[in-house]
């Protein structure tokens, strides 16, 4: 299945047309290739991300990007990133939270990482994430 994705990926992008659909399966495509090749191709996904936010911005790309821009930068740009998200929403969106709980992690902030945890916990209603977020968080040492 990922071969013949991979095939009409390429023929996709013989039309010259790229809209939002197209850049997410392209996302995938890079993710994808990343793992099955073990090279780091991290700014080539934070630059799909950035093309992607430029056409179909949302809070679920601008953690993404975020993300992708830590991979690239550091932890500290991905944080920045995080923060210059205007939309508001997403502090009710648990990605967002885990994402700062990672992110804070690897800089060396526990105590902010346990915080972020927390409000992840509280928003998750899933069993299975919340004991998954829980040994996350268990694990900071703070």
């Amino acid at each position: 299945m990922i071969e013949e994705a991979e095939r009409l990926i390429l023929r996709m992008s013989a039309l010259g047309s790229i809209g939002r659909y197209q850049l997410e399966a392209a996302l995938q495509s890079a993710h994808v290739c990343r793992r099955r090749s073990g090279k780091n191709n991290w700014e080539d996904i934070l630059h799909l991300y950035d093309t992607l936010s430029a056409i179909a911005s949302s809070p679920v790309v601008a953690i993404n990007r975020a993300l992708a821009v830590a991979e690239v930068h550091g932890a500290a740009a991905g944080l920045d990133a995080l923060e210059a998200v205007t939309d508001r929403r997403i502090t009710e969106y648990l990605p967002d939270w885990a994402a700062r709980a990672e992110l804070f992690s690897r800089t060396g902030a526990s105590a902010e990482a346990h915080k972020a945890y927390e409000v992840a916990i509280g928003l998750e209603r899933d069993p299975a994430v919340t004991l998954f977020l829980r040994k996350l968080q268990s694990a900071l040492s703070i």
